[in-house]
């Protein structure tokens, strides 16, 4: 199997955004799964998981570095997949922190819109590391 060189990785600032954003999506959730857990352990960390600063404070870190890795990944066209991900991602994030109507189903779309924005910022990472070339008919740019 071969093992990812960090030497040979081109860490650009697209690629640590890439990281950042995973991490952001990471640590929503790890909050919305992790933290009932610990309710029940910790009367403190109730407080901590039932507070909607955190969740809007998480959701306000990811848009910029969400929307600043998408801004380095011009032209938009040849990321559509990426782009689209994280868009979507992102509103489902904005939905859950910021909209009381869907309040029953708020752990739900957070999730889920971490894991699609992790996911889509990885993929992209993985991506940007193997160095996938774009497509001939982009080169002529």
């Amino acid at each position: 199997m071969d093992r990812l060189n960090a030497k040979g990785v081109g860490w650009n600032s697209a690629a640590r955004l890439d990281l950042y954003a995973v991490g952001l999506s990471t640590l929503c959730v790890l909050h919305c799964l992790a933290l009932p857990v610990l309710v029940v352990l910790m009367p403190v960390a109730a407080q901590f998981s039932e507070n909607e600063l955190v969740h809007r404070a998480l959701v306000i870190a990811a848009v910029p570095v969400s929307l600043r890795v998408i801004w380095k990944t011009r032209p938009v066209k040849d990321n559509r997949l990426f782009v689209s991900a994280v868009l979507v991602g992102l509103g489902l994030l904005l939905l859950a922190a910021f909209e009381e109507t869907v309040s029953p189903y708020e752990e739900l779309i957070t999730v889920a819109g971490a894991v699609l924005l992790g996911s889509a910022h990885l993929w992209h990472w993985n991506r940007k590391c193997r160095g996938v070339a774009p497509r001939p008919s982009d080169q002529s740019r």
